[in-house]
């Protein structure tokens, strides 16, 4: 008798830790967003609490786009989970590459919001903005491993609404570098689009309902 390796509790144990795991690291990149955000402290004698907070402006800007961009991306990585029933060697490496790009996030973020109205804040976008390239590349990566062919997806998942989450997902890397493109011209553009892009993207998909076997 053979056994279907599809459905054996230890491909489901596997899974469910690589989702544990990543959702883990998601919320600790997320959470380490806030750290830039700091309490005005010794503030001149002409400058109000409120304009001190005000002035810290960039920083806000930064922490929201951030914060939506992960939360997104979580989102859409527990959507993934949803078709995806067993994992191998090289989509676990895909995944840490992908969360490698997450856990980077705060970095960027706190040189964008330091370096946004200085002189160098070409190079601060610049580095922002190619990091979420980067992140949405390593996505789709994951997303084409995982469903080429079936590869890692249940047997009971529609090749149709497969192909339709693919080309969703593989708008994400070309219109994220777009935006870095556009860092070379004007900042300020880069910086909406890339706000704009987490207000799309955090827009419902009307995806396939859950498999048969998802709940199991």
């Amino acid at each position: 008798m053979s056994i279907d390796l599809r459905r054996s509790p230890e491909m489901r144990d596997d899974t469910a830790r690589t989702e544990a795991f990543s959702d883990g690291v998601f919320a600790i990149a997320i959470t380490l967003l806030v750290l830039d955000i700091k309490v005005p402290h010794d503030l001149p004698e002409n400058t109000s609490l409120l304009r001190a907070l005000l002035n810290q402006w960039p920083i806000y800007m930064a922490f929201l786009t951030s914060f939506a961009t992960i939360g997104i991306m979580w989102l859409n990585h527990h959507r993934m989970f949803r078709y995806i029933r067993r994992v191998d060697h090289w989509f676990l490496v895909l995944n840490g590459l992908l969360l490698l790009g997450v856990t980077f996030v705060p970095f960027p973020t706190s040189l964008a919001a330091e370096y946004v109205l200085r002189p160098d804040r070409t190079v601060a976008v610049l580095i922002y903005t190619g990091t979420f390239t980067l992140i949405a590349l390593a996505f789709n990566v994951m997303w084409w491993y995982a469903a080429h062919n079936h590869r890692l997806l249940d047997e009971n998942a529609d090749r149709r609404w497969v192909r339709s989450i693919t080309g969703r997902y593989r708008f994400g890397p070309l219109l994220y570098f777009t935006a870095t493109l556009l860092a070379l011209v004007n900042i300020w553009v880069s910086l909406f689009v890339n706000a704009a892009l987490a207000v799309l993207f955090l827009l419902p998909y009307n995806g396939p309902p859950a498999s048969p076997t998802s709940a199991s």
